[in-house]
Parts: structure tokens; C-alpha cells; sequence
């Protein structure tokens, strides 16, 4: 038996290279409404579809996107998916409201292994650390952004990872970009 076979006489199926791209919502308003309400701001509704040109120009079919409730993720997606030639499916999920890293990894292990690539859209503190623990390496201009910048309103992040989704784990994927509307 060859190498490539496995014990059942069948040659193993590649596991898949899947993508993350982590959105933080574009920038919002301060107000006396909850904070689960806060609309954008006039530069967050101008930020949110450059933030969807960027995940565009991936040319990934992204078949999944996962949004937190809260108004300005809710906007931030529905402007930045307009942007794409083909809208994911897309699933308001509570839980990545306020969500800390290791809530968003449970959620995205939850994720149907038929889905190659998706959409995070959250906010920080959650989408920063989600991205800085799942990266066990990282593309060095990326890395080196995400430490002078952090992770500001409507940047885009993009980590790859192979196997299942109930694989990924601190330090199972790599860093290859980091986006932010606003360089500099």
C-alpha cells in the first residue's frame, strides 16, 4: 500500500483550506439609546461598503456569514454585502454579541463543514482577540499592523485554516491580511 493510501485502500481526501474574514462593524454612534442599538455614523456608512470592496477583491465565494444582532453590525453587513457579486447566506447570531475570543471560536466550531469560507462581522474587543489567538503565524506586514493599529472600526482580517471547522483552535490559523479603511 502507498503512502497516499489510507489502511481502507482509498487515497485521503485533502482536508480544505478555509478562510475567516473577521469584520469589526464600521464606526457608530455614541447615544442615550442601548448599546445593542447604536446606529453608524455618517464615516461608518461610508467605511461599511469599502469594507465589502475589500472582502470583493478576495474573489472568495464566501458561503456563510455570521452577524452579531446589534445595529451597527446589521448595517455595517447589509452595506458591505452589496458589494459582493454573491450575497452569503446569513445567520444574526446573538451569541457574537459582546462575545469574548473563546465564545467565537465555539460558535465557529459549530459551523457546518459544507462551508469553505465566511464572514465574522462582531466587535472589538471580541474580533481582535479572536484574530490575534486563532493566529498561530501571521503574514509579517499583517502582524506587524495589527500591533500598531489594533483593530479599528470596519477593518477586514483574513485567516486560513485547514481541516474541519470544529478543528480550529488558539493558534490553528494564519494571519495573512489585515484591512483598514482608514491606513495610515
Amino acid at each position: 500500500m502507498s503512502a497516499a493510501e489510507s489502511s481502507t485502500g482509498t487515497t485521503p481526501v485533502p482536508s480544505p483550506v478555509r478562510t475567516i474574514a473577521v469584520v469589526r462593524h464600521a464606526k457608530a454612534e455614541w447615544s442615550d439609546s442601548s448599546d445593542h442599538e447604536r446606529p453608524l455614523t455618517d464615516r461608518g456608512r461610508l467605511d461599511a461598503p469599502a469594507a465589502g470592496s475589500r472582502l470583493a477583491a478576495t474573489g472568495l465565494p464566501f458561503g456563510l456569514a455570521l452577524c452579531s444582532t446589534a445595529t451597527r453590525t446589521r448595517e455595517t453587513w447589509r452595506l458591505a454585502v452589496a458589494e459582493l457579486p454573491r450575497r452569503p447566506r446569513t445567520v444574526y447570531e446573538e451569541r457574537v454579541y459582546e462575545a469574548s475570543p473563546g465564545e467565537l471560536i465555539a460558535v465557529l466550531n459549530e459551523v457546518d463543514d459544507d462551508v469553505q469560507d465566511l464572514v465574522l462581522i462582531g466587535h472589538n474587543p471580541g474580533v481582535q482577540g479572536i484574530t490575534e489567538i486563532l493566529a498561530g503565524s501571521a503574514e509579517p506586514e499583517a502582524a506587524a499592523l495589527v500591533g500598531r493599529r489594533g483593530f479599528p472600526t470596519a477593518a477586514v482580517a483574513l485567516l486560513t485554516f485547514t481541516g474541519p471547522w470544529k478543528s480550529l483552535e488558539p493558534g490553528s490559523a494564519t494571519l495573512t491580511e489585515l484591512w483598514t479603511p482608514h491606513p495610515g
